[in-house]
């Protein structure tokens, strides 16, 4: 009979336990400091998953910025090799050597896709991400207005728009992301050379 009244005890003890528990998860709300133990690990978990995703999210977007800039860059790049048109243009005594725009382009291009990652993560809508999506535009369309369309003056207006888009956006970006903004600043002084070579070689040509 002790035995039986014992085991009868403890399972009473059980289930006022699980009541009052289940009790205070009901009762409980954010502004209380007492918090049952089986909520608190919830919601330690749920913080954790929540985190994870978060920053899995952030590779990922990160990744495909990338993929889409670098990538994208080079693959017209490469579809739009100068060629012999080019090599007969008479061109300035400033024109740099042809090995040079590869790993330049390349460096800038890692660059411009961070910048629009992180002021992508910020605002979305804003206008620092619709510039930088025009300043794409013009920067892939660049290439087969001036090496395939052999459209010099017309590749001068582009690259113009361009860099006009750069800067509009490094001064909307500079008051929400600095770094955003001065991550394109070697990108703004490339093109700016870049224009100038460009407006040399149509007046040469």
């Amino acid at each position: 009979m002790d035995a039986k009244a014992e085991l009868r005890r403890a399972e009473a003890e059980r289930s006022m336990a699980f009541c009052e528990e289940a009790l205070a998860a009901i009762s409980w709300a954010p502004g209380n400091p007492r918090r049952p133990q089986s909520l608190e690990r919830e919601l330690e978990a749920a913080t954790g998953r929540t985190t994870l995703n978060a920053t899995m999210n952030h590779r990922l977007s990160l990744i495909l910025f990338l993929v889409l800039v670098v990538g994208g860059g080079l693959a017209i790049g490469y579809l739009t090799t100068p060629g012999e048109w080019y090599a007969q243009l008479a061109k300035p005594a400033f024109n740099p050597p042809g090995w040079i725009f590869g790993p330049v382009w390349t460096a800038l291009y890692v660059l411009i896709a961070v910048a629009g990652w992180r002021v992508w993560q910020r605002d979305r809508g804003g206008w620092p991400m619709k510039l930088w999506w025009t300043q794409l535009v013009l920067n892939f369309l660049w290439s087969p207005v001036f090496f395939s369309a052999h459209q010099i003056g017309l590749a001068l207006v582009v690259i113009l728009l361009l860099l006009g888009a750069i800067l509009a956006f490094m001064i909307t970006s500079w008051a929400r992301d600095r770094v955003a903004a001065w991550l394109f600043a070697p990108y703004a002084a490339w093109v700016a050379f870049a224009s100038v070579l460009n407006a040399s070689i149509f007046v040469l040509n």
